[in-house]
């Protein structure tokens, strides 16, 4: 899925930490109708973001998400690397 589809939800995508250093920026809206969908969309951006991806969870609207999902308009899919902390 390189290019958005208009028929597909709109979601917003929200980066944390070193997924927001890769996309370069805080959020976007995104159109995409599956988890899986919007993983290809963003892994197509290039290498740096998906290797952030490999090892990110994915949350939408705050529950963690493991393979594939729908997605429906006004959900926030975030995506949450890993991190260490004290």
């Amino acid at each position: 899925m390189s290019e958005q589809d208009a028929s597909q939800p709109l979601v917003t995508v929200r980066y944390w930490a070193g997924a927001r250093e890769a996309a370069g920026l805080d959020d976007e809206p995104l159109r995409a109708g599956s988890v899986a969908a919007l993983r290809e969309l963003l892994e197509g951006r290039g290498e740096r973001l998906a290797e952030v991806l490999r090892r990110s969870s994915l949350l939408v609207d705050g529950l963690v998400v493991h393979g594939d999902a729908p997605l429906a308009a006004g959900q926030t899919v975030e995506v949450l690397p890993p991190f260490a902390g004290g």
